[in-house]
């Protein structure tokens, strides 16, 4: 249902850069007829080039001109439309501005964040005002953190359904095929950074860093929850299962983002949920084991490389520049299938299956933020009585989850005994 109160239903920020290119494209060929989508970024000749790429639908679109260094033109923007959707990261680097004007005009608004300190000193400096203004703050509306947010929901409403009690021990395990931009490793740089600053480590470190309101950082041990850095037998997760597992490498965000939506539900979830993910190395015994030790090799040289100034200099000659990414070829072969397993208080066993076509951080991220956006902007009056620092379900529940499927992603569960 459209608003005529505000000019635009939806502004795409940072709509000449890669992932915005792409989120720009998937809702000139998806929104609904009448839809307002204006594209928004500093250079006013990139946006009128990429505006001219786009699908016929958007030729109309308006452009605003706004940087994230410039308040004012951030406040107006804000100001003009229903839902802010950005792709400008690293949002350590570039969101705090944004986010202050979407607050401050009460601006519903939607990103692909997968910065838990971002998400920490959101919640700190705006939770509050975001909830008085009305203001909707929803972070990781992409590959971080949807797969792993709708899964668990998916799952605690069958057991619900059900009645078998409630979640316990729950894991997600990922497949995927897809590559990696400039821009994501440029937030692994900008994390990589604050890593090295005591009060910053702790916060990357908690498991519930954003488990808690303004101001109140719950203080818990690191082995309250499964380790972000998985590796074992999957037949531990669940007896179906064969094969090693490997770290997953958004672990350590997506864990946090679901414990989130637990928070603000009230621990809806149950008393004895624990969340952890891994990576599927393989069903050989053998081979997945070494998979999975690769794979964990990898991750700790990566993060490790770009602790340390002498590595972090060869790595920024070989690492893609921001505004890079996956050729389209790519784009198009890729997927992710993620299966979250549990096991409820009464012992039955329980999986969702969250999958969709499409390299998982491009093109099926342009799907997922773009629906997203659309669900704030179309869909309010199916949404959560929920305001302030919000997740994807605890913003938009099953609201999203339609949407998600009508667009053709894979959303079912199924008992397993």
């Amino acid at each position: 249902m459209t608003d005529n109160s505000r000019e635009f239903d939806v502004v795409v920020f940072g709509a000449t850069g890669f992932v915005g290119v792409l989120t720009a494209k998937y809702l000139a060929e998806h929104a609904p007829a009448g839809t307002r989508i204006a594209l928004a970024g500093r250079n006013e000749a990139k946006l009128e080039q990429t505006r001219t790429s786009l699908p016929p639908a958007a030729h109309d679109w308006p452009i605003i001109v706004a940087d994230a260094d410039s308040p004012a033109a951030l406040d107006a923007m804000a100001a003009r439309t229903r839902v802010v959707c950005t792709t400008v990261g690293p949002y350590l680097k570039y969101g705090e501005a944004l986010l202050a004007a979407v607050v401050n005009a009460g601006t519903d608004y939607v990103d692909l964040t997968g910065e838990v300190p971002f998400v920490r000193y959101s919640i700190d400096k705006l939770g509050e005002q975001a909830a008085s203004t009305g203001a909707r703050i929803v972070h990781a509306c992409g590959f971080d953190s949807i797969p792993s947010d709708v899964g668990v929901h998916l799952l605690h409403q069958k057991v619900t359904e059900d009645g078998e009690g409630e979640l316990t021990d729950t894991t997600l395990v990922a497949r995927m095929k897809g590559g990696l931009s400039g821009g994501t490793f440029d937030s692994m740089r900008v994390v990589a950074d604050l890593a090295k600053q005591p009060e910053e480590r702790r916060v990357l470190t908690n498991p519930h860093a954003l488990s808690s309101g303004p101001g109140e950082v719950k203080r818990v041990e690191r082995g309250s929850e499964p380790t972000d850095m998985a590796m074992g037998s999957a037949a531990k997760v669940d007896p179906s299962l064969k094969g090693a597992l490997a770290p997953f490498i958004m672990a350590s965000y997506n864990t946090r983002i679901v414990r989130r939506t637990n928070y603000l539900l009230d621990g809806v979830y149950g008393e004895r949920f624990r969340y952890g993910e891994a990576m599927a190395a393989g069903r050989n015994p053998v081979l997945s084991r070494l998979t999975a030790g690769a794979i964990a090799a990898g991750m700790g040289g990566l993060f490790g490389g770009l602790s340390f100034r002498p590595t972090r200099a060869v790595l920024d000659r070989l690492l893609p520049e921001p505004g890079e990414g996956p050729s389209e070829k790519t784009r198009e072969n890729g997927f992710f299938e993620m299966r979250t397993y549990t096991t409820t208080t009464t012992g039955r066993r329980y999986m969702a299956k969250v999958a969709a076509q499409g390299d998982p951080g491009y093109k099926a991220t342009a799907m997922m933020l773009g629906e997203s956006a659309l669900t704030l902007a179309l869909d309010r009056e199916k949404l959560p009585d929920r305001r302030g620092i919000l997740t994807p379900v605890a913003a938009m529940g099953d609201a999203l989850v339609d949407r998600l499927r009508a667009a053709g992603m894979t959303l079912e569960v199924k008992r397993l005994d």
